[in-house]
């Protein structure tokens, strides 16, 4: 793992900064929603860095994050510590580099960034950060569009200095899917792979949530659900069928030969709304709300505030509603959550940017404007590649929204010597030669997200800053050490996405190596 940060050394046309080392890693949140949250949380646990400062538009929401991990009680942060938006966190920095070169008294540098903002905001939030030299978290997706990938791969490189830099595909670092990569790959416990089965079930409820009535209901808006939901699934499928083996042999990556896929929107449309409900557009006044699976008081109130949960979704709904809940009791709680819902629009005077702007989480799920896809299937294949000595292959990912499970993911790998079949908890190996059957149970860490993936993302990348700040490590062995995925591994399985979409929306097969001429070089 690596480490390297907090001496803001960088000129940026400012003058090289001669601090005192600090020991102690300090990290920058930039957005304080609930993947902000997350990664600040798992900073904590980590035991190897603080969280020093916060950027956040939302004051609520800021302050909240603040007194949780970086101020705790105090109602008074200090002005280093908090940010309305990144630009001014830039200045400030700008500024007190400028004072550190004069000598005068300054506020310790921060050793890295989490980027934690909407997806569509990634490239600019990237773009204007890296100029200061800082090592990088980006959450998932990279950006929403392949051109805005490219230019954040441009200015990375571009920067004063290597610097760690590491996306939110949180997959890789969970305890199951290292292990489940190191019996595939390392003991090939299956001989040579010859095909791969993946399902994400998003939950039915869940992408009502996200990719219905939420930030992620539409593409103009966002981005097509494949990107924003899935990607870390195509980056997962690529890190077991394509990446480097051993890690950082960029010789011996087998890239794939073509892409396919089809999708569509099959349930969340107006034309499949139960007559019942009328002209309701809004479940709180709709006549079936106390029996569609999608009322917004069911999900949100009985499957969960009733029940004393208060944070995701209610957090993502109403962020306001933990802290009522817990200063002022569930029915206050209640009150407000059922304000939220209450929300709704007219979609013939509303103009449509204030629609937009907004996500809706008591609007009926039939009347939204939700255009991502709710079924979709992605095939990547490969051809006999003998110069890595990798052989043919084939893989198929299936992202479904209308499931029980929500996001426990499960597929089965077919090798040339047995088969291994996993989900959320388990890998179960079958053997054809010894005819044995083994299942493999890893540890889940309790209070970590993605199976344990939130916190193996963030110690991974905490390590790496650690090892490259220590001169223990250069960035490139610390990147390749510890977080075993370059910036170029991130731009492939994001063009991956994007190809397949291409793929999906013309209807065609499309051929890997003259689409990436086509597209990704330049």
């Amino acid at each position: 793992m690596t480490p390297l940060a907090n001496d803001a050394s960088t000129t940026d046309g400012i003058g090289e900064v001669r601090e005192e080392v600090n020991d102690q890693l300090r990290f920058l949140i930039v957005g304080a929603g609930s993947r902000g949250a997350a990664y600040a949380a798992a900073i904590v646990r980590s035991g190897l860095a603080v969280v020093a400062g916060v950027v956040e538009p939302v004051p609520f929401k800021r302050r909240l994050l603040g007194s949780q991990y970086i101020w705790q009680k105090n109602d008074h942060p200090e002005p280093h510590q908090e940010f309305d938006d990144w630009k001014d966190y830039i200045t400030f920095e700008r500024q007190r580099r400028k004072d550190a070169v004069a000598g005068l008294p300054v506020p310790p540098g921060m050793d890295g960034v989490f980027v934690c903002v909407r997806d569509d905001l990634h490239a600019p939030v990237v773009h204007d950060l890296a100029p200061l030299g800082l090592h990088m978290m980006c959450e998932k997706p990279l950006a929403t569009s392949l051109s805005d990938c490219l230019k954040i791969q441009v200015a990375l490189n571009a920067q004063p200095e290597p610097r760690i830099f590491a996306i939110g595909h949180v997959l890789r670092y969970s305890p199951h899917n290292m292990l489940l990569r190191h019996l595939l790959l390392e003991e090939k416990v299956v001989g040579e792979v010859l095909s791969m089965e993946h399902t994400e079930p998003i939950g039915y409820w869940h992408f009502s949530h996200s990719y219905v009535r939420g930030q992620w209901r539409q593409e103009s808006m966002s981005a097509p659900s494949l990107l924003t939901k899935s990607c870390h699934d195509i980056d997962f499928i690529l890190w077991m069928l394509c990446s480097a083996i051993p890690e950082g042999s960029q010789a011996s990556i087998h890239l794939p030969s073509s892409v396919s896929s089809v999708g569509s929107l099959k349930q969340f449309r107006r034309s499949m709304k139960p007559r019942e409900a009328g002209s309701a557009t809004n479940c709180l006044s709709c006549p079936v709300k106390d029996t569609c699976l999608y009322s917004a008081p069911k999900i949100y109130d009985d499957k969960h505030l009733a029940k004393g949960i208060t944070k995701w979704p209610i957090d993502v709904v109403n962020p306001k509603v933990p802290t009522i809940f817990e200063d002022q009791g569930k029915e206050a709680a209640r009150s407000a959550l059922l304000a939220t819902l209450a929300e709704d629009y007219d979609a013939a005077s509303t103009p449509t940017r204030d629609i937009e702007d907004h996500a809706w989480y008591g609007r009926c799920v039939w009347e939204s404007d939700n255009d991502v896809c709710d079924d979709q299937t992605v095939t990547l294949t490969w051809e006999d590649d003998f110069e890595v000595g990798r052989g043919a292959k084939t893989a198929i990912f299936h992202m479904i929204a209308q499931t029980l499970a929500q996001c426990e993911r499960r597929g089965r790998f077919y090798g040339t010597t047995g088969e291994i079949s996993y989900d959320s908890q388990s890998i179960t190996v079958h053997d054809f030669k010894s005819g044995e059957t083994r299942t493999h149970k890893p540890e889940v860490p309790v209070n970590s997200h993605h199976g344990g993936g939130d916190d193996g993302l963030t110690q991974c990348f905490l390590n790496a800053v650690k090892a490259v700040k220590s001169g223990s490590m250069d960035v490139a062995d610390a990147q390749r050490y510890y977080m075993g995925c370059t910036l170029e591994d991130v731009i492939r399985s994001h063009a991956a996405v994007f190809a397949a979409e291409e793929a999906r929306r013309e209807k065609k097969v499309i051929s890997w190596d003259e689409w990436w001429e086509q597209n990704v070089v330049t």
